[in-house]
């Protein structure tokens, strides 16, 4: 039995927008079966409709593209309403019907190979054209149907052969359009090809394959260069920075972060043993994978060997990266060391930094200090988070300064440090968590 709903408003708002025959048969269609307006499937209706009008002749004078035009907004409305339309509403579908039906889906909406372009491109080329002149005409191409095709098109001539510029101009188009399937096929060809390659190729397939999730096929690559015989093709430090921001933007929590670190280490060990001297984004990259898994020894142990084993400098980015593992675990005085040696070099710590020290200290009971590092903040422009102020809050209250973290409350949206919103919220946990009057708090 299918459920209540109102099917025929839908068919009758559909018929009278695209079809004003159809909507005028649909009248008749529901008179003549006494039919209630919540007891029918709307696809059903304008699958019977529309095979009327056709056999009455009607839609004939439309042509072809009326009746595939209703076909085709019967079939989207079909799939697109499954779960409204089913027997049994509560039970979910299974995984591989959400597929099948998403693949027919993305058929549907597949895009078209526009033909004028693609002949206007390929009027444009010589008649003997090189590898050259192919990529001059596809990076003024747009669409990156046309740029693939082109590609296409030119591989089936005998007396013409792809190039690195050919091959790097078609990978670059579609990564861009997020054709991966495409782009893996290109990509393919490329390495089926031992006398075509550059550092700029490989690193644009890694980078594009990262983007795509597909971190397995990223280390392919890297592992296809490290095995290449041209000098030319070998990873260089952007190569493994590619790797690196791919693994960092993997981890979700502490032990997917632990897992990859571990991978980081290996690459990063693959990278001193050739030669190659790492920068700062190397050094920075590897800081925050082991700040994200908690190894924050061998992140200060790294920090430490910048600018004496290594010839980059700590920047900023190594502070806040560091201060935000300590206060993590609980370090406060070492991040506190850190904090200062870094304003000595004319540095300011980030948000993150900050917002990670107040919260360290009011949960270590260092209220005061907390309350100085969150005032130096401001000052320097940095904007403390709901979590911060209320565990700073909470804490006093905790310690019996009530009436200080009133005081300080009011100051803050003094100060305009607060939108109304926030400062509603921090009044109503004072209020339920240690019950002080919601009057006391507006005087």
């Amino acid at each position: 039995m299918l459920p209540s709903a109102p099917c025929l408003p839908f068919c009758r708002r559909l018929c009278k927008t695209h079809f004003p025959l159809l909507f005028e048969c649909l009248h008749s269609f529901v008179g003549n079966r006494n039919c209630k307006s919540n007891s029918l499937d709307p696809c059903s209706i304008l699958s019977s409709c529309s095979y009327s009008l056709t056999r009455s002749n009607i839609l004939m004078s439309t042509g072809n593209s009326g009746i595939t035009e209703i076909s085709r907004i019967v079939g989207e409305y079909k799939y697109r309403n499954i779960l409204f339309y089913s027997s049994r509403p509560n039970r979910p579908l299974s995984r591989s019907y959400r597929r099948r039906v998403n693949r027919r889906l993305r058929l549907q909406n597949m895009p078209v190979l526009d033909e004028v372009q693609f002949n206007k491109a390929v009027s444009q080329l010589p008649r003997r054209f090189t590898a050259e002149d192919l990529h001059n005409i596809i990076i003024l191409q747009d669409d990156p149907l046309v740029c693939l095709e082109l590609f296409r098109w030119a591989s089936q001539d005998s007396r013409f052969r792809h190039d690195v510029c050919s091959f790097h101009i078609t990978i670059k188009k579609l990564g861009v359009a997020k054709m991966y399937k495409e782009m893996d096929d290109v990509v393919n060809q490329v390495l089926a090809l031992p006398h075509i390659g550059s550092e700029g190729l490989y690193n644009t397939m890694i980078y594009y394959f990262t983007e795509a999730r597909k971190l397995t096929r990223a280390v392919n690559i890297f592992k296809h260069m490290k095995c290449s015989n041209n000098l030319d093709c070998g990873p260089s430090i952007r190569t493994y920075n590619l790797l690196f921001a791919a693994f960092l933007s993997m981890g979700s929590n502490t032990y997917i972060n632990h897992l990859y670190t571990e991978n980081m280490r290996y690459l990063f060990r693959q990278l001193v043993n050739d030669g190659i001297e790492p920068d700062i984004f190397s050094l920075n990259s590897m800081i925050k994978g082991y700040v994200l898994s908690n190894h924050v020894n061998d992140a200060l142990r790294l920090f430490h060997q910048m600018g004496v084993v290594y010839s980059c400098m700590p920047n900023a980015i190594s502070y806040d990266y560091l201060i935000y593992g300590l206060c993590a675990q609980g370090r406060t005085n070492n991040a506190r060391e850190l904090l200062k040696e870094m304003k000595e070099k004319g540095f300011i710590p980030n948000g993150k930094s900050y917002n990670s020290l107040v919260n360290s200290l009011s949960l270590a009971g260092e209220v005061e200090e907390a309350v100085r590092y969150l005032l130096e903040m401001t000052e320097n422009q940095r904007e403390a988070d709901f979590i911060t102020y209320r565990t700073l809050l909470d804490e006093m209250c905790r310690q019996g300064c009530v009436g200080e973290a009133m005081g300080l409350l009011k100051e803050f949206q003094k100060k305009e440090l607060l939108d109304e919103v926030t400062y509603n919220k921090l009044s109503c946990v004072l209020q339920d968590d240690f019950a002080i009057g919601r009057s006391r708090l507006r005087c």
